[in-house]
């Protein structure tokens, strides 16, 4: 079995969501931690779990960011960890994977389907081994809990309720 460890520091965690129906919001999470268990040079049938910590959400507005921290969103005071965790892991082809998985967000557990683009494995200039993913998927906000809606003065939606998950992660080897 191989074990590999997210490395932060070249690791991105973001969300994207509709703003007025007109623009996109993205945000990200700074602090968060993930293991992938192979059970062999590939990553076929891997074990993967995931978390973030709810209170380093950043979409570069202070507010906003208490916002979705508060009970309206993700009450982080309550729940303070979103988690992942694989149950499949099928090999497409040499460079994409479907990852599907239990996503938990505000104590909701719903089962999400991932795109995964690999995007190889190489030596870092230290002598440890890194492998490279690019993901991608999207969810219903309303099916975690996400249930905050407000109207503009007009009628109009504030907030869409899809929000497309992306990351770009290194994972070291151990």
């Amino acid at each position: 079995m191989t074990t590999w460890k997210i490395d932060p520091a070249h690791s991105e965690v973001q969300f994207k969501v509709k703003h007025l129906m007109i623009t996109t919001v993205t945000g990200q999470f700074g602090s968060f931690d993930a293991t992938v268990e192979a059970p062999g040079e590939d990553f076929s049938n891997a074990s993967i779990k995931f978390e973030t910590e709810v209170a380093s959400i950043s979409t570069k507005n202070a507010d906003r960011d208490a916002h979705l921290q508060a009970a309206d969103f993700f009450d982080a005071a309550n729940y303070p960890k979103i988690t992942f965790v694989s149950k499949e892991v099928k090999k497409i082809d040499d460079e994409n994977y479907k990852v599907a998985g239990d996503l938990t967000i505000r104590g909701n557990t719903k089962p999400v389907e991932l795109n995964v683009e690999y995007g190889g494995t190489q030596k870092d200039p230290w002598g440890q081994t890194k492998a490279g993913f690019e993901l991608s998927g999207k969810i219903n906000r309303k099916d975690f809990g996400l249930t905050f809606h407000a109207t503009t003065d007009t009628g109009g939606v504030v907030l869409g309720d899809d929000v497309k998950l992306l990351g770009s992660v290194q994972f070291i080897k151990q």
